[in-house]
């Protein structure tokens, strides 16, 4: 007789479960979200938060990092959100050069009344997420489950079985959006809580869009973060996407997924800042189901103390002809941790694909470590992949040079790491974006350095 083995759960795991179980009957969605998210669930219980031993996983130790779930975010009440309101234009002013389209998410909740539905442009749509699961419509909840990327992720499928908060994002074939749309997250932070937050933005054939992901989050409270946004792009679509990060809480944890199908001829690229607080993991699974399609992931990493920050990328090249690059700088500082792993898997049948991978990262301290783990998994004879890595310290003679020109040695060095990690930022295509990430670098520095 074979003896069932009960897999031994972690304080926060049950709790999650018990959250989940309690939770269950009032999150949006009825008979095929309920089963998405039943099923989802079911996968996280069978793994469980992952550990070091999980190969994916191994730099970032999850289950070790979260010794308690902290409660789930509730909907914010009507007072919460005129109080958010007044924060968010104190602590969030619109992107400086840029008259971008605000939607804004109180605890990962679409709050219309705060965002700027009269400018939304026509041919474009924004609904809440929670009021598409309700809908249930079958091709915007397969769009929602992104099916086939990064199954078998527990922390994934714990997103995909508490989603309720976020927003739909639909721009019809042919739309050509002139003005950047903002995603701007906030968080009451009045308690410590968990987010799980689910947006989906979807691009007809020919579509174009500039879409920013910004966080206006201020304050000590320790937070648990599971965020996903899913982009499907169609044929001959270009989408420029930044994602900005909140500094939050040194005991606060963050994981970010980002899903990817990529259709005929479409155009991506994509940036990350991230400017340390706590534990983050930025995750992208990204798949080329049309031919000539192109990808650009790109992003700094900015991390002092004890902040811990993972780039994590798998990219499947299904279809031919496509192209893909990677490319990512670490500052790290303090007794900082930096990890990038990058996959490129490349199906038998993607002859002509062309992708490649970089990690650079500067050490500024003896308790700083980077670590990097990149691979390539080529199934077909007609490629031209590769990949790199770096860990270095800022060069003494350039800041000797420097100080013999007469600027003290804490602004050569901010100099030179501004200039290292400006050359991911150049791959940022929108003037005005790259001009706010630019001064969103120069203020770390200026922390670091006083």
């Amino acid at each position: 007789m074979n003896a069932q083995v009960t897999p031994m759960r972690t304080p926060a795991e049950m709790k999650i479960a018990a959250d989940y179980e309690t939770a269950r009957a009032t999150l949006a969605g009825q008979h095929d979200v309920a089963r998405l998210r039943d099923n989802a669930f079911g996968l996280f219980l069978n793994a469980g938060l992952p550990h070091r031993r999980v190969e994916a996983w191994h730099y970032t130790d999850l289950r070790q990092a979260l010794r308690e779930a902290l409660p789930v975010a509730a909907v914010p009440s009507a007072t919460a959100v005129l109080a958010q309101g007044a924060r968010l234009e104190a602590l969030a002013p619109r992107v400086e050069g840029v008259d971008a389209v605000r939607i804004v998410l109180v605890d990962g909740f679409y709050i219309s009344s705060l965002s700027d539905i009269a400018r939304v442009p026509q041919g474009v749509s924004v609904r809440a997420l929670a009021d598409v699961l309700e809908e249930g419509a079958p091709d915007l909840i397969e769009a929602l489950a992104a099916p086939g990327l990064g199954s078998g992720d527990s922390v994934l499928a714990l997103n995909s079985a508490f989603m309720q908060g976020g927003v739909v994002i639909d721009v019809a074939a042919g739309t050509q959006v002139a003005e950047p749309i903002e995603i701007v997250t906030i968080s009451t932070n009045d308690e410590a809580q968990s987010l799980y937050q689910r947006s989906l933005v979807r691009l007809g054939a020919g579509a174009k869009l500039t879409l920013v992901e910004t966080d206006a989050t201020e304050g000590a409270q320790a937070e648990q973060r599971n965020v996903a946004l899913v982009v499907n792009l169609g044929t001959d679509a270009v989408l420029d996407h930044v994602f900005v990060p909140a500094q939050s809480s040194p005991a606060s944890s963050q994981v970010a997924h980002l899903l990817v199908t990529l259709g005929h001829g479409c155009d991506l690229s994509s940036f990350t800042l991230a400017r340390g607080g706590g534990l983050m993991r930025r995750q992208a699974f990204v798949r080329f189901d049309g031919e000539y399609a192109k990808a650009q992931f790109s992003g700094s990493n900015l991390l002092k103390g004890r902040d811990h920050s993972d780039t994590t990328m798998i990219v499947e090249h299904i279809a031919p002809h496509c192209e893909s690059r990677e490319y990512f700088k670490f500052v790290l500082d303090g007794d900082a941790t930096g990890v990038f792993q990058g996959k490129v898997i490349v199906a038998p049948g993607a002859q002509k694909t062309d992708g490649k991978m970089k990690s650079q990262a500067i050490l500024l301290s003896d308790g700083a470590s980077m670590n990097n783990k990149p691979e390539l998994e080529i199934f077909a004879d007609d490629v031209v992949c590769g990949h790199g890595a770096t860990v270095a310290q800022l060069d003494d003679e350039q800041v000797f040079y420097a100080q013999s020109r007469g600027i003290p040695k804490p602004e050569a060095e901010a100099m030179l790491l501004e200039a290292f990690v400006d050359e991911a930022t150049d791959y940022v295509r929108h003037e005005g974006l790259r001009d706010m990430l630019t001064a969103h670098i120069a203020v770390w520095l200026a922390e670091r350095r006083d």
